[in-house]
Parts: C-alpha cells; sequence; structure tokens
C-alpha cells in the first residue's frame, strides 16, 4: 500500500521524455535510448496522459517545451541524474567515491566547469562529479561534499565563506564593434535580457533607466530563462548582455566578450560562497576547497582590472 499520499505518475517514461526534452527531438532521443522513434512518441504521450498537461508543442519539423514540460524536465532530469550517481555509488561500494560539488546552473557552466581541467591537471587521482542545479541541495543529506552557491550575504549558511562579490556591466562580442550604449548604438542593438524578476540588476529595464536611455527602443530583445544561455548568445554575436563580471571574467580576458564603457555597477550586499560540511574533511575535499578558494582570488582580482 502506497502511504506517500499522492499519485505517482508512471516512472518509466520519464526517460523517454527527458531524452526528448534535452535533444527536443524524438529522433535523437529515440536514437539515444536505442529505442524507435514511435515508442519514445508513446512514453511521452502516456506521461501527458498521467499528469493531465501537454508536456511539448508539436509544431512542424519543431519540438518545444511547454511551461509544464519545461519545469517537469528540470525537476525529472536533476532526479535522474542523482538516480544513476546513487545507483552507481551502491554498484561501486568498494571503489572510492568521486568528489561531489553542487553549483547553480550558471555558476557551474561560467565559472567552475571552464576551471575544471586545471584541477584535474594537477589532481589526476581525484574524481570530481558536478550536481548543477537551481535547487539548493543539502550537503548532508544529497551527499554533497562541496557547495559553491549565490546568495544574499544575509542568507549565507552558517560557517561559510565568502569567495567574492558580485559587479555586472554591459558585454557582447567584439565582432558586434560596439564600445558604449547610447542614443545612437541602442536602436541598432539587440538586447539579452534575463526573465527572472529576482535579479533586476541583470535586467535591461533598470539598466537603461540608470543610463536614461528608457524612451530609445533597442533593435530587439532576446529573453532567456537561464542565464548561461544568454551569455553563450553574446559570446556568438547575437546581441549585448549585462555580464556578472567575476563569471565572465575569463571570457572578456580572453577576447570573446568585451566590457562596454558605462556605468559599471557593484550588487550590494551579495556574493559568492563557498560552502563545506562540518570539519574534519577528506583530504580531497580539503584540496578542493583549497583549489576554488585560489581561483577565486583570481576571479576577484581580475574583475578589479
Amino acid at each position: 500500500m502506497d502511504k506517500t499520499g499522492g499519485r505517482v505518475p508512471p516512472l518509466d517514461p520519464l526517460r523517454g521524455f527527458v531524452a526528448a526534452a534535452r535533444s527536443l527531438s524524438f529522433t535523437r532521443a529515440a536514437a539515444a535510448l536505442n529505442l524507435t522513434q514511435s515508442a519514445v512518441s508513446r512514453q511521452v504521450q502516456t506521461l501527458e496522459q498521467a499528469l493531465g498537461v501537454p508536456l511539448f508543442e508539436r509544431r512542424t519539423r519543431e519540438l518545444r517545451l511547454t511551461a509544464d514540460g519545461a519545469r517537469l524536465y528540470e525537476a525529472a532530469r536533476v532526479w535522474l541524474d542523482e538516480y544513476r550517481h546513487l545507483a552507481d555509488q551502491l554498484a561501486r561500494r568498494d571503489s572510492r567515491p568521486p568528489l561531489t560539488v553542487t553549483a547553480s546552473i550558471g555558476i557551474a557552466a561560467l565559472w567552475l566547469v571552464p576551471r575544471l581541467s586545471g584541477f584535474q591537471a594537477a589532481n589526476p587521482g581525484i574524481d570530481v562529479r558536478v550536481a548543477a542545479g537551481n535547487r539548493i541541495l543539502d550537503l548532508a543529506r544529497d551527499g554533497i561534499d562541496v557547495a559553491i552557491r549565490h546568495c544574499a550575504d544575509r542568507d549565507a549558511p552558517p560557517g561559510s565563506e565568502r569567495l567574492f562579490g558580485e559587479s555586472v556591466i554591459p558585454v557582447a562580442s567584439p565582432a558586434l564593434g560596439l564600445t558604449r550604449l547610447d542614443h545612437d548604438t541602442l536602436p541598432r542593438s539587440v538586447l539579452l535580457d534575463f526573465e527572472d524578476n529576482r535579479y533586476p540588476w541583470l535586467r535591461w529595464d533598470d539598466w537603461l533607466a540608470a543610463m536614461g536611455l528608457e524612451h530609445v527602443a533597442p533593435d530587439g530583445r532576446l529573453v532567456f530563462s537561464h542565464y548561461d544561455q544568454l551569455i553563450q548568445a553574446a559570446v556568438a554575436g547575437q546581441g549585448v548582455a549585462i555580464g556578472r563580471l567575476e563569471l565572465v571574467d575569463r571570457m572578456t580576458a580572453g577576447g570573446q566578450l568585451v566590457a562596454l564603457a558605462g556605468t559599471r555597477r557593484r550588487v550590494e550586499g551579495r556574493g559568492y560562497w563557498l560552502v563545506l560540511p562540518p570539519p574534519p574533511w577528506r583530504d580531497d575535499v580539503a584540496c578542493f576547497a583549497d583549489w576554488v578558494r585560489s581561483e577565486a582570488a583570481a576571479s576577484f582580482s581580475q574583475s578589479l582590472d
């Protein structure tokens, strides 16, 4: 008897749904799962019927997630990744567990992952698993060794260490040939906007008002739900983004992005934090924490240049 008190939809079709959502293609999902395209399509239909909502918008030669589908994909992807990780741990109970670090998708994609090759080169005997997701994980409950979090200073977990603060400035690909945004360049520029209202300093309305440009219409806007995708669009030359300097420091230093002249803003009362479980720590955890501190110091110095 199920005592959880809730109706549980069928779990097997989740694999087909996650694969289709990841590739936005039933055909590619079928190839990844070694199934037929019709089998994946039936799995998704079964899940939609069980949940009572459409998960995809099916258009000619195009598959898009609905709002409900996007929410389910984010939750199911994380759950399946955690399940695979647990199953792997159980199957390899006698082997040394990898060091597990969690960070938001933006921090992981823009700051952590581009630096990991340096850590692996210096520490080839330490395996690292990155659990990226915007859901805050509990270190003890979820088997996390290290967390890197962005939050208000007042919300930082007890015992955490502040790595660096946050500063922002407009950035764009050098291919656009921009040096600043003003009354002349804004009407010819596409703005890359972040849709999350919790971070007004990453949205263009506040910036345009601060620069006295609120009445000047840009050439267009592209709105993103994930900040790392917004920055990748800027690197690709699709428009101007509001860059978090500490996260894009390598891109500005390497010439993939240029910081535009104008008002650089410090976001007061917010920062990036290193969170560790209570000591004593394993040697690999202490080693990784020291590496994060050194990389953070370099990021902070770069953002001041």
